[in-house]
């Protein structure tokens, strides 16, 4: 992870100097001195290319003089739309920029102690990266940024507000790593191993086996397990930060729950093999649950919540599942399995009535990479949320555009729940082609029991094929920030 330190506003001696830059500012500060010093160089240099600090536009200088490798301006905007988004975008384009640099330092003006936080998590999310396979790679070809020094007026109060983002963008990193591993190294097992070291951030984690699950009558879960050599496993993750000690929970939770397949081949309903390389991500909501514990817990959130994560692989062989099979759910429910690869849901399905059984949850958030619909719907820009409560759905809606993790609201009717209705069991896996992302959330729904409820249908933003300011291509943690925002501004005590 990026070694991130505050200081007092100094021009450095040598390296790259990033200046964060209001719409219409005058120079000021670092600024000023680093123009002086390389004898105008840098109003020079900014006047040609017209930039003027509007937000997102950047402007780099390459060797202006007096030892500095680079000068890079960013823009920060009109003050009065700085908002954390801004803020967080202009760190991440402020590494990118200097990620061939050792070392760098931003001058961030102005800005108070919590915006210069915000600049750093930006700053830190866009450096990642996942390289442990890479064993070629020329030196030439790699990042050589290893530490960024924001410059600002109160380094302590900046270092202070850094603390607790710092645990939300260790969450992100888990989150992005389990998301990128292979599946031959990530199976459920060892997620469910990886899960049951955040033991030492003061979670208490357990894990349930295919003995545990089959005895408590798992058979949705369990159905799309069986045709694999890799065992399933269902992992509980609790943080009772409300609780004083982290350990011994005081009242409802907040309980969040995702989808883990480790890998999806589509089970006998076999996916076509262009692109099946993909499914190792199939998992990113169970991903993104680990990682957002991991952040509650890092961040001493005085929150209770349960995360729990079901982690199957879905695989074709002479034990695996048959469409045309009914299958008893946890509730006692029974399911007509239609298509094999509609295997998300029958997992969420025992996991989410484990949940309500359990902890009486105050709401559950489910995430899954469900449908391919919902790519057709939104496209790699939003996530599709579905939901039985209006304030909780405001809410997800709220933290998502404040931290640009955006979420569109898709309708929950009776007309799409009868796409589901099965002529031999209570009801079938899949409801067509139609709506089909609506009948897929139709079908969770039934095992939700009226508990306030969203489902995160995040097929098309859990996996980037493009750098993005605070992500870099690849796995993006997406609902990791959104899901922690939700909690810090609704239901920390």
């Amino acid at each position: 992870m990026l070694d991130i330190a505050f200081a007092k506003p100094a021009l450095p001696k040598t390296g790259a100097l990033v200046l964060l830059i209001g719409e219409g500012e005058k120079p000021s500060g670092v600024w000023q001195q680093a123009d002086e010093v390389t004898g105008g160089a840098i109003d020079r240099a900014l006047k040609a290319a017209e930039f003027n600090g509007g937000k997102g536009k950047t402007c780099t200088i390459l060797a202006p003089g007096a030892g500095l490798s680079r000068v890079v301006a960013i823009g920060l905007g009109k003050p009065a739309d700085l908002a954390m988004r801004v803020l967080n975008e202009a760190g991440g384009h402020a590494a990118g920029a200097v990620l061939r640099e050792p070392a760098g330092c931003v001058a961030t003006g102005a800005l108070q102690p919590a915006q210069v936080a915000e600049v750093a998590l930006g700053a830190t999310l866009r450096a990642y990266r996942f390289d442990r396979y890479r064993t070629k790679e020329k030196a030439e070809d790699k990042p050589k940024l290893t530490k960024l020094t924001l410059l600002t007026a109160d380094p302590a109060r900046a270092k202070s507000a850094w603390e607790p983002l710092h645990g939300v963008a260790k969450g992100v990193f888990l989150s992005r790593d389990l998301v990128s591993e292979p599946p031959n190294v990530l199976n459920p097992a060892e997620m469910a191993d990886r899960c049951k070291k955040l033991s030492e951030l003061g979670l208490k984690v357990e894990i349930l086996g295919p003995r545990e699950m089959s005895r408590l009558g798992f058979g949705a879960l369990l159905g799309v397990a069986q045709g694999s050599a890799n065992e399933p496993r269902m992992v509980v993750m609790q943080w009772n930060g409300a609780s004083g000690n982290g350990r011994k929970a005081k009242g409802k939770p907040v309980a969040f729950i995702g989808k883990g397949v480790t890998f999806d081949t589509g089970g006998i309903s076999i996916k076509p093999a262009g692109g099946m390389e993909d499914m190792k991500w199939d998992m990113a909501g169970a991903g993104t649950v680990v990682g957002l514990m991991a952040a509650l817990a890092g961040r001493k959130a005085r929150v209770d919540a349960v995360g729990l994560v079901g982690l199957v692989e879905n695989m074709p062989s002479g034990t695996a599942q048959r469409p045309g099979d009914v299958v008893k759910s946890y509730s006692g429910q029974t399911i007509e399995v239609i298509n094999t690869d509609a295997e998300g849901r029958l997992v969420l399905a025992d996991v989410l009535w484990y949940c309500q059984q359990k902890f009486d949850p105050r709401f559950m958030v489910d995430l899954a990479t469900l449908t391919g619909a919902m790519i057709v719907a939104l496209g790699h820009e939003y996530a599709g949320m579905f939901s039985n409560d209006d304030a909780l759905a405001q809410r997800l809606s709220s933290a998502g555009q404040a931290i640009d993790e955006k979420v569109w609201r898709f309708p929950l009717d009776d007309a799409y729940d009868r796409l589901i209705r099965s002529e031999i069991a209570d009801m079938k896996n899949i409801g067509g082609r139609p709506a089909g992302s609506i009948s897929a959330a139709q079908f969770i729904q039934r095992f939700v029991n009226k508990k306030p409820w969203a489902h995160l249908d995040i097929a098309g933003v859990a996996w980037s094929s493009k750098d993005a300011p605070c992500v870099p291509k690849g796995a993006t943690a997406f609902g990791v920030r959104l899901l922690d925002r939700l909690v810090a501004e609704h239901y920390e005590g």
